[in-house]
């Protein structure tokens, strides 16, 4: 087993518990997390997926700002819905950005899954700027992502990532419920 996947992998599961639960001090972690997957996604030649954890990596800091300046509701962070027509659009934007990126992975590259690798890292993109930006739809994306993830994953024989993001699965349902909560209580106290 790769020690560099182990480490990531538990970073990573530090790091989306931590945002489940709305705590800015996820982003460190994630930070270590995204730096050290560069790498195992190189090896793995997922090379969408190692590109995105560069944009991770801006993300994850512009997040920790955003998210450093954002109102508190019970311990955490606020967190609001997308409209109707924004998430028509962040839908669109994602999906046309992973055909795109898909096409080019497998026309210019050596790429191991071009399409699926590339989709997770469009779907991957959006919901990281979704949770920047503290938008409860985040977690429905990261959902979808995590699913396509797994399968992915265990082609590759990245077993320990693969079941991180099995855990990450259950953690993004968790966050799922627990944000659509915190919303509902904050609009009940307003």
């Amino acid at each position: 087993m790769n020690p560099v996947e182990i480490i990531a992998a538990l970073l990573g599961v530090i790091n989306v518990s931590l945002i489940v639960r709305r705590s800015v001090w996820n982003y460190p972690f994630g930070i270590a997390m995204v730096c050290l997957y560069a790498f195992v996604f190189y090896e793995a030649r997922l090379y969408s997926d190692m590109l995105l954890q560069g944009f991770f990596l801006i993300v994850q800091i512009y997040g920790w700002w955003n998210w450093a300046r954002a109102d508190e509701v019970r311990g955490g962070v606020a967190v609001s819905w997308l409209s109707w027509p924004g998430r028509a659009a962040w839908i669109a934007g994602a999906a046309i950005f992973s055909v795109s990126l898909g096409w080019a992975m497998a026309r210019y590259t050596d790429a191991a899954a071009p399409f699926a690798d590339s989709t997770i890292a469009g779907f991957s993109i959006a919901a990281q700027f979704l949770m920047a930006f503290r938008r409860i739809e985040n977690w429905v994306l990261w959902i979808a992502v995590d699913v396509l993830a797994v399968g992915l994953f265990i082609s590759r024989e990245l077993y320990v990532t693969a079941g991180l993001y099995a855990v990450f699965l259950v953690l993004a349902t968790a966050g799922l419920i627990g944000w659509m909560r915190t919303h509902r209580r904050a609009a009940g106290a307003a």
